[in-house]
């Protein structure tokens, strides 16, 4: 007999499909985010002076080519976010859910358009609609939602997908039953919802303003805390939802950049990035983001260097090189942590509260420093070169994360050995359990996808099985026959638990692993 699924787990339940649908809009932003970088720095008058192969016509309409696609697929996003989540949330048929998405999106432009002219509440003749909260989105006059309207529109969508898309209509309607039902209840409920949204809108967007005002009064207080909760969201993969608010609304500061008012720091970033007139990029990017960078280049190597050297010295230490070297260079060069977090949270939770604290600081230091390095992704080296070296040092200041990142890297190293060595905490090539040792070191191999599904307890024990950037995100009817001991062992860092809801790390191979699942599952 199955347990009872409380509330609580339900709603983490929830959270944390969000945050994996999130991640597939998201997961279009850095090749964008590179088009826009790589244009941007090879085609400002300081470059092409200093640089004069790059005087050529040829190159420099190219560049304007990836800078006209990079700024399009950005003015797209609100309808690539509801496109992205709703497939994300959907349990089945996810081309139908991303095409329902599309509908209800539409349908919330021009519904709130028309509500806003039935009521006479759209902006006076001649006057800035800006400031009457409203814009004009693919053509529509309409409340000035933004992306927050195609995350609207693909999560309420996502859940209307589930609901229906198997609906059964009588025979003389069959033809609109199944996925065909769902885009036809979404414009029903769009249209509910535009007309309350011309009411709620307003006071959302003011309670947004209102927390973006109140964060950058509180200055670098309001950026170490806004670390501190963002990491501490890291360990549950609810982090997407938490500061995709401070990357595209007005929680993370407005500017006029272009003659247009954008919102949110990564859109001003970004909008910025892509202005020739640009001679400093916007000062909140070192209050939320530039941090990111002195964590992923120095603290996290250095903590993986802490980790190698507390080992002691003999075979294991040796035998754990491999795996250390690798993770911390995965940090350095494309900015994904989770195997070292995770290892630093099943070693002992103190470590990991360590590491937060760590990362909350670096935030504090990038503003003290006023060093404003945007980023798409991952603030890894890449993006560091990108959108730091190559922007300039007066835009960006990023000669700080050189300079303050040596002595961070030092100090990490130091205090990270310490805390392991005196905590006598089992971290990787420290454990008792000689199997441990050897299941952390495990990699996947291609064939081991009857092995993955088979710790989870089979098909009939998994409800759902969906992936993020570097986890496999499975629910399971129980518990007490999952075999983490053979997941580790098909390369799993770790397995995190909650409620009926496992997350397994991979690492950026995740992808190619889930692919393999499907192709197994499909021969059943």
């Amino acid at each position: 007999m199955e347990e009872k699924v409380s509330l609580k787990d339900s709603l983490l339940a929830l959270g944390q499909q969000l945050g994996k649908a999130i991640m597939m809009p998201i997961s279009i932003l850095p090749v964008a985010g590179l088009l826009l970088g790589i244009s941007a720095a090879l085609s400002s008058g300081a470059v092409i002076k200093a640089y004069s192969v790059l005087d050529n016509s040829v190159l420099q309409s190219l560049f304007k080519l990836m800078n006209a696609v990079g700024n399009g697929v950005f003015a797209a996003l609100p309808l690539i976010f509801a496109v992205g989540i709703a497939a994300g949330l959907a349990k089945g048929e996810k081309g139908s859910a991303g095409l329902s998405a599309v509908v209800g999106y539409f349908v919330l432009l021009t519904g709130t358009g028309a509500f806003l002219s039935i009521f006479n509440m759209g902006a006076p003749a001649g006057a800035d609609i800006r400031l009457y909260g409203q814009a004009v989105q693919f053509g529509i006059k309409t409340l000035n939602m933004n992306v927050f309207g195609g995350v609207l529109a693909g999560i309420v969508t996502g859940v209307v997908h589930n609901k229906y898309y198997k609906t059964k209509l009588p025979d003389v309607l069959a033809f609109f039953g199944g996925s065909r039902f769902v885009p036809i209840v979404n414009t029903i409920i769009f249209m509910i919802i535009s007309l309350a949204m011309v009411f709620i809108w307003p006071a959302i967007a003011a309670m947004i303003s209102y927390f973006g005002v109140l964060t950058q009064g509180l200055g670098i207080v309001g950026a170490f805390i806004y670390g501190l909760i963002l990491r501490g969201f890291y360990v549950i993969g609810l982090h997407h939802v938490f500061y995709l608010p401070f990357w595209t609304t007005a929680a993370g500061g407005t500017l006029e950049v272009g003659g247009k008012v954008v919102e949110g720091w990564q859109s001003i970033f970004l909008a910025q990035l892509a202005d020739p007139n640009t001679t400093h990029y916007f000062s909140n990017i070192a209050l939320y983001n530039s941090g990111r960078y002195f964590h992923m280049l120095f603290t996290m190597p250095a903590i993986c260097l802490a980790m190698y050297t507390a080992i002691p010295k003999g075979p294991r230490r040796k035998a754990t090189f491999g795996f250390l070297f690798s993770i911390g260079l995965t940090s350095f060069l494309t900015g994904v942590t989770e195997p070292i977090s995770f290892a630093l949270l099943f070693a002992s939770p103190l470590l990991f509260i360590a590491e937060a604290i760590s990362f909350a600081i670096s935030f504090v230091i990038a503003a003290l420093a006023k060093v404003t390095i945007g980023s798409t992704f991952s603030a890894g080296l890449v993006e560091f070169l990108l959108f730091g070296v190559f922007q300039g040092n007066s835009k960006t200041n990023y000669i700080w994360i050189i300079i303050l990142g040596v002595p961070i890297f030092i100090v990490n190293y130091f205090f990270f050995k310490f805390l392991i060595e005196k905590l006598n905490a089992k971290t990787p090539g420290r454990e008792d359990n000689e199997e441990q040792e050897k299941s952390l070191k495990a990699k996947y191999t291609s064939g081991q996808a009857k092995d993955i599904i088979t710790a989870l307890g089979g098909m009939a024990n998994i409800t759902d099985l969906d992936n993020c950037a570097t986890r496999l995100r499975v629910t399971v009817k129980k518990l007490d026959v999952i075999n983490q001991e053979l997941l580790k062992q098909t390369g799993a860092h770790n397995v995190v638990v909650r409620g009926k809801n496992l997350q397994v790390i991979y690492g950026p191979t995740v992808n190619l692993i889930r692919t393999e699942i499907d192709e197994y599952i499909s021969t059943l």
